[in-house]
């Protein structure tokens, strides 16, 4: 996928389709995925249009790892999974974004991988706010 096509990289209706901003991290930004199966499910995608961990540089990485860190924090302080699962595969979408989904026992997809997007379940533009609202306050 080329920069020019790339969701992340454009920032459009292609995007808004399946995410909402809700701030920019150190090298990356944060987005809430609007599909909430997983109730508090997020995306850290890099600024940068690269398509793998390898086309950075150490400080990059670590930087980036360092979002992923404080984005998981702050799921697990909002929303008190009893797991948190990375997901970060790219075969359609060659642009580096880490998925964190909140996993919770004796719930939706528990014990299994997580579907990209089983669009189970899609919330009012208020219940987004609300959702962003309580992230925020951990970040």
């Amino acid at each position: 996928m080329s920069q020019a096509a790339c969701p992340y990289c454009k920032k459009d209706e292609s995007l808004e389709k399946f995410a909402i901003e809700i701030t920019q991290m150190r090298v990356s930004t944060l987005y809430l995925f609007k599909e909430q199966s997983h109730k508090g499910r997020i995306v850290v995608a890099y600024n940068g249009h690269v398509g793998d961990l390898t086309e950075l540089n150490e400080s990059e990485r670590n930087d980036f790892f360092a979002d992923v860190a404080q984005a998981s924090t702050a799921i697990q302080k909002a929303f008190a999974p009893d797991k948190v699962n990375y997901g970060a595969y790219g075969d359609t979408m060659h642009h580096l974004h880490f998925h964190l989904v909140p996993k919770y026992q004796n719930e939706y997809e528990w014990g299994g991988c997580f579907e990209g997007n089983p669009g189970l379940v899609y919330l009012s533009e208020s219940k987004y706010h609300d959702l962003i609202k309580t992230l925020l306050l951990y970040l």
